[in-house]
């Protein structure tokens, strides 16, 4: 409408106005307006806006391809449709034009409230403005290719090329763009009115197939975006241009009346009117059973009367305006009901929405929920199941929803003959809701201009088939001077369909397309197609002259006719089967199968008298996604022509054939001298051949895989070379694209158009297509508003091509003009490939392979395979391939009914995954990245034609999700995965001196890390301005604190209900020490240097017992109580202490006394020193000591100067690790009073406000609070119980609050019991000003948000949560208090930290980036260095290295150690500056700067903060690069829900990577494995090397929760770990597991490394232990060739071996310093296969000790196993013994592992041991360094060889010393 004039506007306008007004009749309004039209020179507008298809007339000129468009003819859901009043109740009424000028008038009728310009839409969401098609702000190329043919061309219209238009705003509502944004509006209780697609949770949030942003069309993902590098020149791009659309070249007729235009119908709801009229009593259905019975049938007159009816219950009884959505639920045989109920919608113009999937009700309700459907229409039949349904699952009915029965209304019954309301339509028709290829559910709405549209093309196409009747020669396609054929009369189809009718394609032909052709349909059940002849009878009895199929059902069809003919032949007597009378059988496909083609034409059609049987068969490509609509099928419309591309492929010379290369489809002259044939010249005979032929091409498979076409043969040639040239894939065309389409050919990635000869995604526009999803406005922009790119020559930049496109997710490329389809873009595998040409740079490029190619192959060639499926995951950036495989072998179905489950084979279930690995090796190159085994019919299954088809993308989710039912999975990681990273030194690790100088050189500008100090050396008491410097020791304090303040509280016991208790005095806090002091002196009679353990609960008792120790110079070990239900681990650790410190005696209060008497304890401890051969010492409770009058100067005890002297101990604080392990630290009193010196500088103690203590009041912080600081600063010190807080958390809290304590002291454990407990309310705490929150390694980036939230209630300040890190060495070397800022959070890059570099970055910039709060500053008197461990040099800003602390609060040593190694700790020195002595942490960390206004006025001030990232002895590496195992664990306990919080250890022992998981639901435990391997590799770029599980409550834990490292990494290589099962990652690993089928014991010498003579056994050492990819490399197979990416060079320390020649044995050890960190126990690891070891189902031998001779385990019986009972061990299943590692069966004895205590640490394994003949050999031995870096001298009369143990206890040896290996106690100590 573009060419009207202004003054024409204003006055059609008017005319709309007085008609609107009711000033003029319909008629009279048509009338003035065709007269209107004349007068300005426009012809009769009707033909302008023919609904059906263009006329194209034989005289007119041509007019430029396809006028019409999508965006016109859907303009429908934006049109400003206010023609309620419309006429088109008589059918041929011409539909009225209604100018959509932004101004037309409102009618009063309400459903114009919510029209676009209605007073609703006032009120509408502010909703984003849509471009219109060509309302683009750049200057576009002129669009008058395609004139305005219809008027709502007005979609053009352009406010500044109208004058008088352009002040008026622009109106959103008319382009296809706006199709369903806009027309939200019209409904006034749609559910997305304010919908916003970033907040939705359905299909349209972010979605990710996998873990990949990988994009998808059918998923609606946007490409990545195009950047100047990946664009090739512009030159180069030879672009094959959209196909123009083909015309019509007639008018539709009515096929039983020709002088009736299917044009004049506005909609499918007036054609039925027509029908019910004009063939009243011809049949509209035959609805047949699956016995082929007829159980339904209905004329035309009554099907058009019961619709009438539905349509009038509607309107009468609904209350539903126009537009309003109504649901149709019916089952696939109720296709009568349903038609009647989808076309009662038509009539009463509301929307429908088919649902039918009747069983998913989730799918139901979010159906009803999301369309706002409050009507659904259904029967009788229906409901009762559906309510059975709802009650049996107890399930509630959809809210708000009225259910009506339609097979009871009955029919319309008019009081007058003609008497029907007229039609009042909206423009939507039904909104057809299908999954997306991920499960998600999406609807599509059409309109019913669309379905016109869609129906004229289908009748055009069948209305030209040939037929089959008698020869006639008179040309059946002449036509008279208005269009109509000449020869023949009205034809009306008969219709066989067996396809769903209430969806997709199956809906538009077999309801749809019958009413508007008035055709009868003849409707099957699927079923029926599988019974013999009987689909062959019916074709011959009900004649059809179109048949609708699927590929599945023909199948079944022909190949039970070729199995047995006479079943069909004699099907029924008398009938010979006879198909002559079909003309087309339709295909319902996405890919077309040739060579079921033929044989379905010439041995099933044709036999069965077809004489055009080739001609018959007419797959057609629909897309069952976007409404089901058809884009192409065979048709003999011609026009071919038009469409702009070449239509004769000429493939060269059949000399070269190399030369039969592509087509060449661009317009130029063609470079590689083929020649091109365009359309315009072209000759009948190709013409010929192009019709009646169905193309199909033979393509060169391997250039497909770079998405190239390359053309071996076409036509006839095809079948012929197909089954003699391997390497080819035979491919069908369907046909040219539909009439009125234009379709283009685009690459998917970047959107820029296809070459001629490569393989795109298929985008289509055309009016018969969908304008959008419903609801879904980002998703109906980027699928149904595609805009593809070309590149102009010599322009940089591409611009958009005309128009705009449905993206149909079909992958296919254009040959002749004709649609060849490959698979929808899901089913399209992609895959990195990387080679070297001559030393060259490295190449890489993607392969692609199609997933029906694989399956194919897989079925071919596997045995045993029920189904398959394959699709690539996104992880570490490149895509990996996965195949699923369903299989027999693979069920646990019991054989016999009832029987027990049947065990699975996995020794076969693992060939068939090797089996299918190598199938796809050969045959397509591809490297498959992982095989899953499942169940038959287990994997999830999508509908297609009522056959549930295994869903790919169903499938990825699932696999992302680790929620397939696999019972196997294996691996072949060594071929997949490329891109694993490699450090500088692979061998040394990086603090070799390489990396550290790679370092040093990238950071040689930057400053080094070392903090300033500040020295404090006056400290002045504020009470008495006397400087506390002055004292010696605590005691003398306390002395000084009696005479200046003796009545003042000193101490007060507080319970868990607040009550004070009596509080003690200065003055009397002497007399209580003193009485303790005398008792301990005359009754104990201990002397000074004697050692003391003190076990007392939280109380006065134990500070009063702590002065009097120190007070007559008896050392102090206080220890907490024991814990009755940890025995195990209290009584032996307890008994260690009192052997090794000569301890004379226990002293305990009355709770502990009581504690120690109870007969489990007492049993306990006095069976275990029996055991351990320790006398335990007597136990002395002092709680009521003889009563003393006098202070302990007047009783003469006073200090020794002796005692005070710098190297005396006086408390000894012990530790334990998590696994049990000490670590002894002393203190002297200058070092006492140090810590008290720092604690009350820092934190700016008083006086004035009292100190609390509570928990951990044996060590650390908490001895310092509850025993030293309230003397130090002369205040009083509360004290609550641990276990009053444990009952009643609040106590704690509201202590702080009444006594208004300004510092305190907590951990996170007790935090999270708090928070856990209690609300946080009920108390202030303002006034606690520093609540210091220990860490002894990196701090927990939660704890800090949970307390402030927490608390936020109490008033407690952001700046007083602060992170204290806190050291076995010293107990604060970092501190947040009063640093007046919240945590500093830097989010760090894991690729640099694994490097030794700290580089900062965000979360937005890199997701994987790891997040770590800082642990403060440092302290008064403390200086912080961050050290290089081996070099020892000073670390630069940008780097991490050790912390190295010099304190005065640092402790002197290790108590009671003679090691070097400790003594070394103590006497740190870096290069810079010698003089100073640092104290080494053995945690790695940096210090970083920032700047925070904190200053007076907001100044900024600098600040230099420490960040603890972990310890160094727990750091692993691999390849050179270390990794932090918390951060591994952390990515694998978020990866899946089924495993437990904290429940995943990763450790390497022998030189693999375990990771140890901890799940709470045993089924299906395979499918978590990708899982984990996946977030590992995706997150950290490692590949483990073993994946195991435990059951839930059998992981190790501490009391605390802490993991037990130790204790795992021990139970683990002494095979005790109790795992459930384990996987082997790697082939190179499955030796480490031992073969299938076999115990470990005897392990078979096949699989993988088969024969491999001893000698190269041994070397198995060389596979790199810290690498990915350990495992021996036999000779002849050794990795030098192999690319680093594969094969990784073993890690030696060369100066750490001896030579090579004794049997290579090395162990391995991680550089100088990590002597702490030797995690790393060296197996090396044996060659056989494995993949999966559950533990229920394999022999499993307990005696394994390498002492038991072979023949015995060979002879072992098999255990039965019930499947139900108990393993015969008591743990699951045992990696190999370690007997086997390295050696063959019978030959030599193992290597010993780990250093043996003569080398030192890491010095290589002896030889030595292989002296000893198999049968004496001892127990395999660790000797690893202890937590401290030293062997453990607790049980060297214990050991083997030290004469103290026998050999049994081999195994107790190996755990203990296994615990030496782990270094966790936070930090590395000594006894």
């Amino acid at each position: 409408m573009a060419e009207l004039s202004p003054e024409l506007q204003v006055k059609l306008e008017e005319l709309d106005r007085e008609l609107e007004e009711g000033d003029i009749t319909q008629k009279g309004y048509q009338k003035r307006r065709t007269q209107l039209l004349s007068q300005y020179g426009i012809g009769n507008m009707h033909d302008l806006e023919m609904g059906g298809l263009r006329i194209h007339s034989p005289d007119d000129s041509y007019q430029g391809p396809g006028h019409d468009h999508r965006a016109a003819s859907l303009a429908a859901l934006n049109a400003n449709d206010t023609s309620d009043s419309r006429g088109s109740g008589s059918f041929g009424s011409p539909a009225e034009y209604r100018p959509q000028s932004p101004h037309a008038n409102i009618e009063s009728h309400p459903a114009s409230l919510l029209a676009p310009a209605g007073p609703m839409a006032e009120q509408r969401p502010n909703m984003r403005q849509h471009d219109s098609l060509f309302l683009s702000t750049a200057p576009l190329p002129d669009p008058s290719t395609r004139s305005g043919t219809m008027v709502s061309g007005d979609y053009a219209f352009n406010p500044e090329q109208h004058l008088g238009y352009a002040d008026q705003p622009q109106n959103p509502y008319e382009s296809r763009t706006g199709t369903l944004l806009d027309s939200q509006a019209y409904f006034s209780d749609f559910a997305g009115q304010s919908y916003d697609p970033a907040t939705t949770g359905e299909y349209g949030g972010p979605h990710r197939y996998s873990a990949s942003d990988a994009f998808s069309p059918t998923a609606a993902m946007a490409p990545p975006m195009l950047t100047a590098s990946d664009l090739p020149p512009p030159d180069v791009l030879q672009f094959q241009m959209p196909l123009e659309p083909r015309e019509v070249p007639f008018a539709i007729h009515d096929p039983h009346d020709q002088t009736i235009e299917m044009s004049n119908f506005d909609n499918i709801a007036a054609v039925l009117r027509h029908r019910g009229r004009t063939t009243a009593k011809l049949p509209a259905y035959w609805v047949l059973d699956n016995k082929g019975k007829e159980i339904a049938s209905i004329t035309w007159d009554k099907l058009a009367m019961r619709a009438e009816k539905v349509a009038q219950v509607i309107r009468d009884k609904s209350s539903l305006y126009r537009g309003d959505r109504v649901a149709l639920i019916y089952r696939d045989t109720e296709i009568i009901d349903f038609a009647i109920a989808l076309l009662g919608c038509f009539i009463a113009g509301v929307v429908a929405v088919p649902i039918n999937e009747l069983q998913d009700y989730q799918k139901l309700n979010l159906i009803l929920t999301s369309t706002q459907a409050h009507l659904a229409l259904t029967t009788d039949n229906n409901l009762k199941t559906f309510q059975r349904d709802i009650t049996a699952q107890k399930l509630n009915w959809p809210k708000g929803v009225e259910w009506w029965k339609t097979n009871e209304f009955g029919s319309y019954h008019p009081k007058r003959k003609d008497d029907v309301p007229p039609l009042s339509v909206p423009d939507l028709a039904y909104i057809e809701f299908s999954r997306a290829p991920t499960g998600d559910l999406r609807g599509v709405v059409l309109s019913h201009r669309t379905i016109m549209h869609q129906l004229a093309c289908l009748s055009a196409i069948i209305s030209t088939a040939p037929g089959n009747g008698p020869a006639d020669t008179f040309n059946r396609n002449l036509r008279d001077k208005n269009g109509r054929l000449i020869g023949g009369g009205a034809s009306s189809e008969i219709l066989l369909s067996y396809l769903d009718a209430r969806q997709g394609i199956g809906m538009i032909l077999g309801v749809l397309l019958t009413v508007y052709g008035g055709h009868t349909t003849v409707w099957l059940e699927n079923k029926a197609v599988e019974v013999p002849g009987l689909y062959a009878h019916l074709i011959t009895k009900y004649k059809p002259t179109v048949m609708i199929a699927d590929y599945p059902g023909l199948k079944r069809a022909a190949y039970n006719y070729q199995a047995d003919p006479m079943a069909t032949r004699n099907f029924k007597k008398g009938m010979e089967p006879n198909f002559q009378t079909v003309k087309l059988c339709l295909i319902d496909t996405l890919t077309v199968d040739s060579e079921f083609n033929e044989l379905l034409a010439d041995r099933w059609f044709r036999p069965l008298r077809n004489t055009r049987a080739r001609e018959v068969v007419a797959p057609m490509l629909c897309l069952p996604e976007h409404g089901g609509m058809l884009i192409s099928v065979r048709d003999w419309l011609g026009g071919e022509e038009r469409m702009g591309c070449a239509l004769k492929l000429d493939l060269g010379s059949d000399s070269d054939p190399e030369e039969e290369k592509e087509k060449e489809e661009e317009k130029t002259a063609p470079s590689n001298g083929f020649s091109t044939l365009l359309g315009q010249g072209s000759t009948a005979t190709k013409e010929e051949r192009a019709k009646t032929e169905l193309s199909e091409v033979l393509l060169d498979r391997e250039a497909l895989k770079t998405n190239e076409v390359l053309v071996v043969a076409i036509g006839e040639e095809v079948s012929k070379r197909a089954s003699s040239e391997p390497g080819t894939i035979r491919i069908g065309a369907f046909g040219y694209p539909i009439p009125d389409a234009t379709l283009a050919i685009v690459d998917p990635e970047t959107g820029l158009l296809s070459s001629p000869n490569m393989v795109g995604e298929i985008w289509v526009d055309s009016p018969s297509l969908s304008g959008g999803f419903w609801a879904l406005p980002k998703h109906t922009e980027q699928i149904f508003h595609a805009r593809p790119y070309k590149f102009e020559p010599g322009d940089p930049t591409p611009t958009p091509v005309e128009p705009e496109f449905l993206r149909t997710g079909l992958l296919g490329t254009i040959i002749e003009g004709k649609i060849f389809v490959l698979g929808l873009y899901e089913d399209r595998i992609r895959q990195k490939v990387e080679w070297v040409e001559d030393g060259g740079p490295e190449n890489a490029e993607h392969r692609y392979f199609f997933v029906q190619h694989i399956v194919v192959s897989i079925m071919k060639n596997v045995p045993k395979i029920f189904d398959c499926s394959a699709f690539d995951v996104f992880v570490n950036e490149e895509h990996l391939p996965v195949v699923v495989l369903e299989s027999q072998a693979a069920s646990t179905a019991p054989t016999t009914n009832g029987g027990p489950p049947r065990q699975l084979d996995t020794a076969l279930l693992d060939s068939l995954a090797e089996r299918c690995m190598d199938v796809l090796m050969q045959e397509h190159n591809l490297r498959v990245y992982c095989v899953m085994i499942t169940a038959p019919n287990a994997l999830p299954r999508v509908l297609k034609n009522g056959r549930r088809e295994i869903g790919n993308m169903l499938c990825r989710r699932e696999f992302d999700l680790g929620n397939l039912p696999c019972v196997h999975v294996k691996f072949a990681v060594e071929h997949a995965v490329l891109n694993l990273p490699v450090g500088i030194d692979p061998v040394g690790g990086i603090w070799s001196p390489v990396a550290s100088d790679a370092r040093e050189q990238l950071l040689a500008q930057a400053d080094k890390q070392y903090s300033g100090i500040d020295r404090r050396e006056v400290v002045i008491d504020d009470r008495t301005s006397t400087p506390l410097n002055n004292f010696s020791s605590i005691t003398d304090l306390i002395q000084w604190r009696v005479a200046r303040q003796p009545e003042e509280l000193s101490f007060c016991t507080i319970d868990g209900r607040g009550k004070e208790g009596k509080g003690v005095t200065w003055k009397k806090f002497d007399m209580k020490v003193a009485a303790v002091a005398v008792y301990l002196k005359n009754k104990v009679k201990l002397r000074a240097g004697d050692h003391a353990v003190l076990m007392y609960t939280h109380s006065e008792d134990f500070v009063f017992a702590v002065h009097a120790c120190i007070n007559l110079g008896v050392v102090v070990i206080p220890i907490p109580p024991m814990d009755q239900n940890r025995l195990s681990e209290d009584v032996p650790a307890f008994l260690h202490l009192v052997s090794d410190y000569r301890v004379r005696a226990v002293l305990v209060n009355v709770d502990v006394d009581h504690l120690l008497r109870m007969k489990p304890v007492a049993q306990h401890i006095k069976q275990t020193a029996q055991v351990l051969k320790v006398s335990v010492p007597n136990i002395y409770n002092t709680s009521k000591p003889p009563k003393q009058n006098s202070g302990l100067r007047d009783l003469g005890i006073t200090m020794d100067p002796a005692w005070i002297q710098p190297g005396y101990p006086v408390v000894i604080w012990t530790y334990w690790t998590p696994d049990q392990r000490r670590l002894a630290v002393q203190l002297g009193h200058d070092t006492i009073l140090g810590m008290c010196k720092v604690q009350k500088e820092t934190c700016q103690m008083t006086s004035s406000r009292p100190v609390l203590g509570c928990v951990r009041s044996t060590t650390g912080l908490g001895f310092i609070h509850t025993c030293l600081m309230g003397i130090y600063i002369g205040t009083p010190t509360y004290l609550l119980s641990p276990v009053e807080f444990a009952q009643n958390p609040a106590s704690l809290f509201l202590i702080l609050s009444r006594y208004k304590i300004k510092d305190t002291y907590a951990t996170p454990q007790m935090l999270d019991h708090a928070m856990n407990m209690m609300p946080g309310k009920g108390f202030t705490l303002h006034e606690l000003k520093n609540m210091m929150i220990s860490a002894d390694g990196r701090p927990r980036v939660d704890i800090f948000q949970k307390v402030r939230m927490h608390f936020a209630a109490t008033g407690l300040d952001r700046t007083a949560i602060n992170t204290v890190y806190s050291h076995v060495l010293n107990p604060m070397i970092a501190s947040r208090s009063y640093m007046c800022i919240e945590p500093i959070e830097l989010w760090l890059d894991p690729k640099a930290l694994r490097r030794g570099l700290v580089y900062v970055t965000d979360q937005e910039r890199d997701p994987k980036a790891l997040l770590v709060q800082d642990s403060g500053m440092v302290p008064v008197s403390t200086q912080i260095a961050i050290v290089n461990p081996e070099t020892r040099g000073l670390c630069s800003e940008g780097e991490y290295g050790e912390i190295w602390v010099d304190s005065e609060a640092c402790v002197k040593g290790f108590y009671g150690s003679k090691d070097p190694f400790d003594a070394e700790r103590f006497d740190g020195r870096t290069l810079e500056d010698p003089s100073i002595r640092y104290v080494r942490t053995g945690d790695l960390g940096f210090l970083h700067s920032v700047r925070r206004p904190i200053g007076p006025g907001g100044a900024l001030v600098d600040m230099q903060v420490l960040f603890v990232l972990g310890n160094i002895g727990e750091t692993f590496e691999i390849n050179g690069l270390s990794y932090f195992p918390m951060d591994i664990e952390a990515s694998v306990e978020r990866c899946h829900r089924n495993i437990v919080p904290g429940g995943c250890a990763v450790f390497q022992a022998g030189g693999l990577v375990v990771v140890l998981v901890e799940v709470a639901r045993k089924a299906y435990i395979a499918s978590i494995v990708p899982v984990i391997v996946n977030a590992i590799l995706n997150e950290h770029q490692i590949v483990v090397d073993i994946v195991a599980f435990v059951n839930k409550g059998d992981f190790p834990r501490s009391r605390l929760g802490e993991k037990q490292r130790g204790k795992i990494l021990a139970g683990w290589v002494s095979r005790k770990m109790r795992t459930i099962a384990q996987f082997a990652i790697k082939d190179n690993d499955r030796e480490a597991l031992g073969p299938p089928g076999t115990s470990s014991g005897e392990q078979s010498s096949g699989g993988h490394g088969a024969a491999v003579a001893a000698d190269e056994q041994h070397r198995a050492s060389l596979g790199s232990f810290r690498s990915s990819s350990g495992g021996p490399v036999p000779a002849g197979h050794g990795g030098a060739n192999s690319s680093l990416r594969n094969v990784e060079p073993a890690p030696r320390i060369p100066e750490q071996r001896e030579p090579e020649h004794s049997q290579q044995q090395y162990a391995y050890h991680q550089g100088g310093y990590d002597g702490m960190a030797a995690g790393n126990i060296d197996m090396a690891p044996a060659r056989t296969p494995l993949a999966e070891m559950p533990a229920d189902d394999r022999e499993v031998d307990n005696d394994q000790t390498p002492t038991k001779n072979s023949t015995q385990q060979q002879q072992q019986q098999p255990r039965i196993v019930s499947g139900l009972g108990e393993p015969t061990l008591p743990h699951g299943f045992e990696l190999p013994d370690f007997d086997q590692f390295g050696r063959d069966e019978h030959d030599a004895p193992p290597p010993a592992v780990g250093p043996k205590p003569g080398t030192g640490i890491g010095g290589a394994m002896s030889s030595q041991t292989a002296t000893h003949p198999p049968q004496q050999q001892p127990p395999p031995q660790i000797r690893l360094p202890g937590v401290d870096g030293r062997e453990s001298f607790d049980d060297w009369g214990l050991r083997p060889g030290s004469g103290g143990g026998k050999e049994e206890d081999g195994e107790d040896d190996w755990t203990r010393d296994a615990y030496m290996s782990m270094n966790l106690a936070g930090a590395l100590g000594g006894k």
